[in-house]
């Protein structure tokens, strides 16, 4: 069970983001046994790995990422969350399913493709400790680079846990946009006894709140849900019960389809405040756009490997968060997420099966050996 181990060694790095703790050592280390030849591109506190065998086109690119987020509380977790162990069929620790499963299965099912095929293009990593924060010196710094020397990826997979119940089952092949917005009412402080004399501003936000969530934006289409609005915080009032507050803040954020725009909606999300409120401020912040797979044979390439290895067909879909396939696809290249569970990501306690690890390790042995033999 290659990928275990592999699997197992980088969880015990303590790679919270934007650390790599030495994660891309080993992967470096495991690639360069092989024949690949690594470059190592560091950018401010972020630390990404290039790895390429073979020349020629098609080049299939295997892409994720090493840090992960923080643990929360230690004293949460059955065990501790950086020494991986195993309970019932499962591999316990911080990354264990986003995504150093992934990126072990990757690197397991190479080694086995290396050492049995002759490969007729180039297979190549692009690995990242820069995912789970910023996101600014990592995937999106390395494309650009690809990009300008010629070397963009045909065809890449990211490793991200996108199954729902057990490996394979589904396959990200596009994601929503996302967009954040910060938006400052301002009001008249008072007494709560003289509310002729001031101007509530939660009682302002409160009809803008109802508006703005019970819009319809767009409609679904095939491939994406409806664009949704949600409000995550709102703050106001001085912290005393007899003073009606003269400022509130509240964030939303926009999960979009390709159906909208992000001026679009900023355009209509201001008309809507506008007819409520006199005084206010918004800010916007487009973090990722809504992007679909171009590539229709690398799709069902992908979908025939899952049913080779699993005797299932998977689901596609574009769920979920953003992820780094939003700076691939940025570059046109065909791109899709496929990895294990997702469960447990993010929380105390994450883990991976182990039934899914050796699964995930024949599915991308099997679109390696269907696109580079």
């Amino acid at each position: 069970m290659r990928q275990f181990d592999l699997a197992r060694t980088l969880i015990a790095q303590p790679s919270v983001t934007p650390d790599d703790a030495g994660c891309q050592d080993v992967i470096a280390a495991t690639l360069e046994a092989l024949g690949f030849e690594v470059r190592r591109l560091a950018f401010g506190q972020v630390s990404n790995l290039w790895a390429r065998l073979g020349d020629k086109r098609p080049l299939l690119a295997y892409a994720g990422h090493t840090d992960v987020v923080p643990t929360g509380p230690l004293d949460a977790w059955t065990t501790p969350p950086f020494e991986p162990s195993v309970r019932d069929g499962f591999l316990y620790g911080r990354g264990a399913a986003d995504m150093k499963g992934g990126i072990a299965c990757m690197l397991a099912a190479t080694e086995t493709f290396v050492r049995q095929n002759r490969m007729r293009g180039s297979l190549a990593f692009l690995i990242t400790s820069d995912e789970e924060g910023d996101a600014v010196d990592g995937t999106r710094r390395v494309m650009e680079v690809l990009a300008d020397e010629g070397e963009l990826p045909d065809y890449c997979l990211v490793g991200e846990p996108s199954s729902l119940e057990r490996a394979g089952d589904t396959v990200r092949h596009g994601r929503r946009g996302s967009m954040n917005a910060r938006l400052a009412i301002q009001g008249i402080q008072g007494h709560v006894a003289y509310p002729h004399l001031a101007k509530n501003p939660i009682d302002i936000a409160s009809r803008i709140i109802q508006a703005l969530s019970q819009m319809t934006w767009d409609e679904a289409s095939e491939d994406f849900p409806a664009t949704n609005l949600e409000f995550s915080n709102v703050t106001s009032g001085t912290g005393a019960t007899n003073v009606i507050p003269g400022e509130l803040v509240a964030h939303f954020n926009f999960r979009f389809s390709p159906a909208s725009t992000p001026e679009s909606l900023q355009a209509r999300a201001e008309a809507i405040i506008a007819e409520r409120c006199e005084h206010y401020e918004v800010e916007w912040q487009t973090s990722a756009l809504p992007f679909l797979n171009t590539s229709a044979d690398f799709q069902n390439t992908v979908a025939e490997a899952i049913r080779e290895a699993t005797g299932t067909a998977p689901r596609f879909d574009t769920g979920g968060g953003t992820s780094d396939a939003r700076f691939v696809a940025a570059h046109g290249c065909p791109v899709v997420e496929l990895g294990p569970c997702n469960e447990t990501i993010h929380q105390v306690n994450e883990r991976v099966s182990l039934d899914d690890l050796e699964a995930l390790e024949r599915i991308y042995l099997k679109i390696l050996e269907s696109i580079l033999t």
